[in-house]
């Protein structure tokens, strides 16, 4: 908003010239979503407790220790992040850009979603919530609709591609069912992803930074034409505003991290779970680097995997592969503290982000 008031200003006062650099705006973002996660976060947790009398329902089936220590901690802290990252992002970002607002679409979407789940949590008084095939169609929709506009808007040769990493100029052409399919699978998988890591105080939010730090770069980068020809990227023009959005995610990401730190004040809920994993799986689509968020989100992945695997393994067998499934509870029932698997899986997520960005010179 900002910029589209002030850049065309530029010729009255030339200072206003600054605006138009993404690197200002990003940073601008990002100190803006950080200010404003400080300014409302104590206020916005008082409000969540005062009508959460018991805070959020903890799984029966989780570590004892939870049921004690976290008992009474209200949830939906995720509102902190959507109020805080969209309010930067359209203070700072060009509005007038289609990605910015299909990105913003999505995340605001799913935190929808996942704000009417938490409530039902916290209303009813279990860990259910909104059935998972309501949540689903409404996330496969919301997914759909997004990966079908963003390929409408990417240059032709791109469209319905999906780009290999490590090979130069590799594109694959998946048609537009099997590129919105394939982008369903991942803006709805991450989303969840992000959701299943949820589970320790500060364990989500850490390495969704690390991510969105990653992508931010990508997005500029693959933005701009000469390092797209330098680095043998594929070019989508104008993508590079999303790094504004995801400057405004790390700054909401670290402010919330303040609150959220052992012993958290508050939890993200589905409400910012949902959201922050949906708005990478959506920048993953637009840039054309989906591969590249399984890699440097490696850490969701395998969390994920860590359930898919204990649930059939216990179906076909009857046994249990892990203690405790996401994973970061199998370690907990190790006798692994609570904040040493956090940081632990902060380490793994880091070095995870560096490989992803060695995509960028092995091609």
């Amino acid at each position: 908003m900002i910029y589209n008031f002030i850049y065309p200003l530029a010729d009255i006062f030339s200072p206003f010239n600054l605006f138009r650099y993404l690197t200002f705006r990003s940073i601008a973002a990002f100190l803006t979503a950080l200010i404003i996660s400080f300014v409302i976060g104590g206020g916005l947790i008082r409000f969540l407790r005062s009508k959460q009398k018991q805070g959020q329902p903890i799984r029966e089936d989780g570590p004892v220790s939870h049921v004690v220590s976290k008992k009474g901690t209200p949830t939906m802290g995720g509102l902190l992040i959507l109020i805080a990252l969209s309010i930067a992002t359209l203070l700072w970002a060009d509005l007038t850009n289609r990605y910015v607002w299909i990105v913003l679409g999505v995340t605001v979407a799913f935190g929808a979603v996942g704000f009417w789940d938490d409530f039902l949590k916290v209303t009813k008084r279990n860990s259910k919530g909104v059935p998972g095939r309501i949540k689903l169609l409404i996330s496969v929709v919301v997914a759909g609709a997004a990966a079908y506009f963003a390929a409408q808007a990417s240059p032709v040769p791109l469209r319905y591609m999906l780009a290999v990493p490590f090979l130069k100029d590799v594109l694959i052409p998946l048609g537009v069912v099997g590129f919105v399919f394939f982008s369903i699978l991942v803006i709805v998988g991450t989303s969840n992803a992000v959701n299943l890591t949820d589970g320790l105080d500060g364990l989500a939010i850490g390495p969704v930074i690390m991510a969105a730090m990653v992508f931010a770069l990508l997005a500029y980068l693959v933005g701009n034409t000469r390092f797209t020809t330098y680095l043998f990227l594929p070019h989508v023009p104008r993508a590079g505003e999303l790094a504004v959005l995801l400057s405004a995610l790390v700054g909401a990401g670290l402010g919330f991290l303040w609150f959220n730190a052992p012993p958290a004040m508050v939890f993200m809920g589905d409400t910012g779970s949902l959201a922050i994993g949906g708005a990478l799986g959506a920048v993953s689509v637009v840039i054309k680097h989906e591969i590249v968020l399984a890699i440097v989100g490696g850490l969701f992945v395998l969390e994920t995997v860590s359930v898919i695997v204990q649930v059939l393994s216990f179906r076909w067998t009857g046994k249990r592969i892990f203690r405790m499934a996401p994973l970061h509870h199998h370690f907990e029932q190790k006798g692994w503290a609570e904040p040493t698997v956090v940081f632990r899986f902060w380490i793994i997520a880091a070095i995870l982000s560096m490989i992803g960005l060695a995509t960028l010179k092995l091609r």
